[in-house]
């Protein structure tokens, strides 16, 4: 079911972005880091493709991504453990539980999906100053390559 609904999501991402621009990616980049699977690098390293800039395209989903991981890390706290254990089958939560009292910081810094990174978090109670910083490092550098390699293409076809 759901290999069949990736590609279609994906098309309609395409579309949303190349209709909405800088918009489009923000609600990408906000909605990634809470459920959603599509995830905003194609868009920053392909920015120039959509006549967009690729730094304001990874500012833009810089700012979103880190936006929705605050959501998401405040709704696993609220929610608390049943919704959220459910929400993430049971292999997963204790997959999860294992690697944040193991790693915490080093769990958001290296972790991925960053979704689940962002609601394991929060269900565990990790420190908000520990879980954003991590989150600024981790964004940046990952959001950075993707600017980085939207520069080279900026430069290649323009």
């Amino acid at each position: 079911m759901l290999e069949h609904l990736f590609p279609q999501l994906k098309r309609w991402a395409d579309n949303f972005v190349q209709e909405h621009g800088y918009t489009a990616l923000f609600i990408l980049s906000f909605t990634e880091s809470i459920v959603q699977p599509i995830p905003p690098y194609p868009f920053i390293a392909g920015a120039p493709l959509f006549r967009l800039s690729p730094y304001v395209a990874g500012l833009v989903a810089f700012v979103g991504n880190l936006l929705g991981a605050l959501v998401a890390y405040w709704l696993a706290r609220w929610l608390g453990e049943a919704p959220v254990r459910k929400l993430l089958g049971e292999k997963l939560y204790l997959k999860g539980e294992g690697l944040f009292n193991r790693y915490g910081f080093w769990a958001v810094l290296l972790g991925e999906p960053y979704k689940l990174v962002c609601w394991l978090a929060g269900l565990f109670h990790m420190p908000l100053l520990s879980f954003l910083v991590a989150s600024v490092v981790a964004r940046a550098l990952r959001i950075g390559l993707f600017v980085f390699f939207g520069d080279l293409l900026g430069k290649f076809f323009g």
